[in-house]
């Protein structure tokens, strides 16, 4: 049987699978980058990849794999409270731990010997292993009367709002516009358990992105950053 090898390992603010995105493009500031690996580390592997705007990402749900899976799930999309078909959602916990994302190439970077696809907002943990790399094809891959069935649109936002004391964190960052930015739409998320929302919450939660340990707080549609430090 034909084992198969990473040839890429996705490079992302993400630093756990806590707040990542359920989709890709939902967080547009949160850029990265595939690092190639192996024999695909080479010019001559992504000769005319630069003419496509968008690629496809095939990938493994590297720290999910040790779990196993279900044939039944329940979809953040319906609350938590109603199971379908795994094959019917894009769980992470699935028969092979495989995914797939489109997301934008925004070019190709060298150093070194090193060759890096620098890319658009992913929804993909810092360190996933990248298994095959597709263009996309607008005619073919763009459905226009696609049905979308309970995943039909994108989900609500929440709003978010920094107290001072996160603000003041922010301030002696580098970057720190970018950051805020990237904080803000992973918490208009509202990453919490499905089952969480619309009830009273008192917890604190932490995330971490970037190098930075993000705590927050929700009542009802707001979202609001309390704390954010090194880690």
């Amino acid at each position: 049987m034909h084992t198969i090898d990473p040839i890429g390992i996705i490079e992302s603010p993400y630093k756990e699978k806590f707040a990542v995105p359920r989709q890709p493009r939902l967080v547009p500031t949160a850029t990265a980058r595939v690092r190639l690996v192996g024999e695909v580390n080479c010019a001559e592997a992504i000769r005319g990849i630069e003419q496509f705007s968008h690629i496809w990402l095939l990938f493994l749900f590297d720290q999910n794999l040790a779990a196993g899976w279900k044939p039944t799930v329940r979809p953040p999309r319906l609350g938590g409270n109603e199971r379908m078909g795994v094959l019917a959602t894009r769980s992470t916990f699935r028969p092979n731990g495989i995914g797939m994302s489109a997301v934008e190439l925004k070019g190709i970077h060298q150093k070194g010997d090193q060759f890096y696809l620098e890319l658009g907002s992913v929804d993909l943990v810092d360190g996933t292993p990248i298994v095959d790399i597709k263009p996309y094809i607008p005619y073919s891959d763009a459905i226009i009367d696609a049905k979308g069935g309970y995943a039909n649109q994108e989900p609500e936002k929440a709003l978010v709002c920094f107290l001072p004391s996160a603000v003041d964190s922010l301030e002696q960052l580098e970057n720190a516009h970018h950051i805020r930015q990237v904080i803000e739409q992973v918490l208009a998320q509202d990453p919490r358990p499905a089952y969480k929302k619309n009830k009273p919450d008192n917890k604190e939660y932490a995330v971490n992105l970037f190098n930075l340990n993000v705590k927050f707080t929700v009542n009802d549609n707001l979202v609001s950053v309390t704390v954010i430090d090194p880690f």
